[in-house]
């Protein structure tokens, strides 16, 4: 049984839905961590509806926030459970954007995702394997996993944005390289950014690409 996922919501600024982003927290946050975002991004998306989850579980390393799973060096936990706390999540992502999409009418192509470290590696995870392709991935600062079983179990090829600073000394800058080349050779349409001088974060530059991406790949 899928978990129900606890949801920030900041309605289209024109009053219609015409597309959704969906923001996905890092460890240890929440969803309001980055629905602040929308702020800035909706002024230039006036009809989309920005979403933001909150992860499934209390995080073991911080008790105020959330994870999507497990992760060991952090919390001491097995790369079992990581594994399997993955997906268990996943599972519950992708219900909860099948709800989402029923609820407001809209369909995938209609959709983008907007992760942020392990937000970015649910976001990377759950997109691939849907049956049809959502409208985009931006992925901050984050990494692929299991980048070996993408080209084998991958069903749809949304176009993905990966952006990472060089200053990240929480989730390797080398993350953003390995993950564009597993993407691309599994046949995905990959742009990339680095926010020079920048640590495991979200720099203006970075959220201006993406807004630039959002713009060109959300209908409406």
């Amino acid at each position: 049984m899928t978990r129900r996922l606890a949801t920030g919501r900041r309605g289209p600024a024109s009053g219609v839905v015409k597309n959704a982003v969906v923001f996905l927290h890092g460890y240890g946050a929440d969803g309001g961590d980055l629905l602040g975002l929308a702020d800035p991004l909706a002024p230039h998306l006036p009809d989309t509806l920005f979403l933001a989850p909150d992860a499934p579980e209390r995080c073991v390393g911080n008790p105020f926030g959330y994870q999507w799973f497990p992760i060991p060096w952090l919390d001491g936990s097995s790369e079992a459970a990581a594994a399997e706390g993955a997906a268990r999540a996943q599972a519950d992502l992708d219900a909860w954007l099948d709800a989402l999409m029923a609820e407001e009418g809209l369909e995938a192509r209609q959709v983008a995702l907007v992760g942020f470290s392990q937000g970015t590696m649910m976001a990377l995870a759950v997109a691939p394997r849907r049956a049809e392709p959502l409208a985009g991935v931006v992925g901050f600062s984050g990494r692929l996993l299991a980048p070996e079983r993408l080209a084998t179990e991958a069903t749809s090829r949304p176009p993905v944005l990966l952006i990472h600073g060089d200053a990240d000394d929480v989730v390797p800058p080398q993350c953003l390289p390995e993950a564009a080349e597993a993407l691309q050779g599994a046949g995905f349409t990959v742009y990339a950014h680095v926010m020079r001088g920048t640590g495991h974060g979200i720099a203006p530059d970075g959220l201006s690409v993406a807004l630039a991406f959002l713009r060109d790949v959300l209908p409406g």
